[in-house]
């Protein structure tokens, strides 16, 4: 338990401290209000600035190594690659539209803390990665008097996320940039997104109004390219498309492709950029940091690389059925499903490409007859991941509505970009609100920003 935290809610405890209240009385932007306002933990939460730091550092080696592995263990073969880590021939075909090899370094990686370093969770590479609109949670807190002073008491300190965000945005968008010295960019869904995260979409537009970026909200059926190339939104040239639908969205919809190939050319003309591109997507799938763990690879990295692995990564493993009919991949396939029915306790196993924690099976809290039929089906339809469990340590937190302290538990998801750290927000859940920690599949799940401690 973090000796700040304890702090914070001792404060809480005494009526005249004012801290209690805060979260409610913090005065937020109109369109964050209305998106997060009822999903707000009644107070912020708190990480080692150092331990942050080392993370981050570690974030930053581990994302070269992701994009590093097509060359290291497949040659350069990019059609290897997916299929080992279970990505079709179909997305694989729209992965590699308008790349450059060379994904941006733009994401969020999830991680628990375990009472003694951060373990990486997922890393969600890309710019479809949700979050950077909580940096205003922060602002609002520190418009509040009475958490003013203690975060000056305390030195507490955090990393804007939308500033960092925009920054990079601007420096992205300039090759294009026709009309004025700020570039217009287009927060773009896939077909019926808009309706479905139009309020986080909203909000993600009113942070970036705060720091000068002009976003307008569309969908992919929406844009339309002029004759030179350069798409365009309701008659509005787009400089940059900051793109919030992925490949599995454009193959759910039968149009989907095709209304995608005028964001490709485009990018690739130079004319409207694309950020980020779909190739972003080999390396936010889960199995790829699956790979890192698997020993049948481990030659392929130095002592540091596996340093930095075992110290961030928890052991993970690809599910998938057999590939020929070799006896040896038979028997190393049943081999790893039965170690992961003995260890069902200690596993979570996880879409190789999903999210929000969807189609996720709890290992311990199934039971033996339920985990062995959900690790059959996994290995049957391959793509899937089995992770290691990771405990994360709880943090006291003081509810005003009931008066009551209980201990919850956080996702920390810490921002990366080209430019570094770019600071972090927190999913969390009450200790027994269950083992996944997000809106979308546990309504019990709230957020919160993040502030750093010395």
């Amino acid at each position: 338990m973090s000796k700040l935290s304890r702090i914070y809610v001792d404060t809480c405890l005494r009526p005249d401290s004012g801290l209690a209240d805060a979260v409610a009385r913090a005065t937020l932007p109109p369109a964050f209000d209305a998106a997060w306002r009822t999903h707000l933990l009644p107070r912020p939460w708190f990480v080692s600035a150092p331990q942050t730091a080392a993370f981050a550092r570690d974030l930053d080696g581990l994302f070269d190594l992701l994009v590093s592995l097509p060359a290291r263990l497949f040659d350069g073969d990019l059609d290897r690659y997916a299929a080992e880590v279970g990505i079709g021939p179909e997305v694989a075909a729209l992965l590699r539209r308008a790349g450059s090899g060379v994904p941006a370094k733009l994401g969020r990686a999830d991680a628990y803390h375990d009472g003694t370093s951060f373990k990486l969770l997922e890393f969600n590479i890309g710019s479809e990665a949700a979050g950077l609109d909580m940096a205003v949670f922060n602002r609002g807190m520190l418009g509040v008097p009475e958490f003013a002073a203690f975060a000056d008491e305390h030195g507490l300190d955090h990393v804007d996320i939308a500033a960092r965000t925009a920054a990079v945005l601007r420096d992205r968008a300039r090759p294009a940039v026709s009309g004025g010295a700020e570039p217009v960019i287009g927060l773009i869904e896939g077909r019926g997104g808009a309706a479905a995260y139009g309020r986080i979409m909203r909000a993600t537009v009113e942070a970036m109004a705060e720091q000068g970026l002009d976003l307008r909200i569309g969908e992919i059926g929406d844009v339309r390219a002029r004759p030179d190339g350069k798409l365009t939104l309701d008659g509005t040239p787009l400089d940059l498309v900051l793109r919030n639908f992925a490949a599995s969205q454009l193959l759910d919809d039968p149009a989907g492709p095709a209304a995608a190939e005028p964001f490709f050319r485009a990018h690739e003309s130079g004319r409207t950029v694309l950020f980020t591109t779909l190739e972003s997507g080999y390396y936010a799938h889960k199995s790829a940091l699956a790979l890192l763990t698997d020993p049948r690879w481990s030659g392929a990295f130095d002592t540091d690389e596996r340093t930095l692995v075992d110290r961030v990564l928890p052991w993970s493993r690809t599910l998938s059925a057999p590939r020929g009919s070799g006896a040896g991949s038979r028997a190393a396939s049943r081999e790893l499903l039965d170690l992961c029915r003995e260890r069902r306790e200690r596993l979570i196993l996880k879409p190789g490409g999903g999210y929000g924690g969807f189609g996720t099976r709890v290992g311990w809290e199934l039971t033996d007859a339920e985990w062995a039929e959900a690790l059959r089906g996994a290995a049957e339809r391959g793509g899937h991941v089995v992770q290691e469990r990771v405990v994360p340590c709880p943090e006291p937190v003081y509810d005003p509505g009931t008066g009551t302290v209980e201990d919850w538990i956080a996702v920390i998801g810490a921002f990366l970009t080209d430019d570094g750290y770019a600071g972090a927000h927190a999913r969390v859940n009450r200790v027994d609100g269950g083992a996944i920690v997000g809106l979308s599949s546990n309504p019990g799940t709230r957020m919160v920003g993040v502030f750093s401690h010395p």
